[in-house]
This record gives structure tokens, sequence and C-alpha cells, in this order.
């Protein structure tokens, strides 16, 4: 059983940025990709951003697309998103996944 664990979420203002990590209990090289969702309330959970683990490749929802950022440290075996000039519209849990395992999630609030 795969264990991610995300954190780093919580109150920002807009404008504010935030880092979210997600850790693995193993080498993220074990993965192909590595990706971040969210959900926001009423709405379906929607892909942010995914990263190719080996060679670093990157895609992002057009949403998110020149604010957030995402990237790897393998010796860490943790994947991050980089949120910046956060918007209340990106309220929302954010989720790490790979494969079929996902971990619990972490609340990003961005309100005034």
């Amino acid at each position: 059983q795969v264990q991610l664990v995300e954190s780093g979420g919580g109150l920002v203002q807009p404008g504010e940025s935030l880092r979210l990590s997600c850790a693995a209990d193993r080498s993220i090289g074990f993965f192909e990709v590595i990706a971040w969702y969210r959900q926001a309330p009423g709405k379906e959970r929607e892909l942010v951003a995914k990263i190719a683990t080996s060679s670093g490749s990157t895609n992002y929802a057009g949403s998110v697309k020149g604010r957030f950022a995402i990237g790897r440290d393998n010796a860490k075996n943790t994947v991050y998103l980089h949120m910046n000039t956060l918007k209340p519209e990106v309220t929302a849990v954010y989720y790490c996944t790979a494969v079929d395992y996902w971990g619990k999630g972490t609340l990003v609030t961005v309100s005034a």
C-alpha cells in the first residue's frame, strides 16, 4: 500500500503564495507520473498539474498556468506545488495522486 501525505495548506489572503508538499513513503521514481488534483465545494475533482518523475516534464491546467509550478525533490521523495498570486476561486482541497493511490488532501482557503 502506497502512502502519499499532503501538507502545506491553510488560510491565506488573495495575492499571497503557498507551497504544498506531497511526501511519498517510497522513492517517487517508483511512479512514472505524480499529479495534483483539487476539488472545490460542490464541484468535481480536477487536474491541476502533473510531473514526470524521471524527466521532470510538467503539464498544467490552463487556469493555473503561469501562476502554479510543480516540482520534485527525488532525494526527499516529495513533490511540490508552488502556488502564487492566489485567488479565492482556487479554494479547494488539494490532493496528490500517483497511479491509483491518493492522499487525504490538504485544504487551501483563499479569503480576505
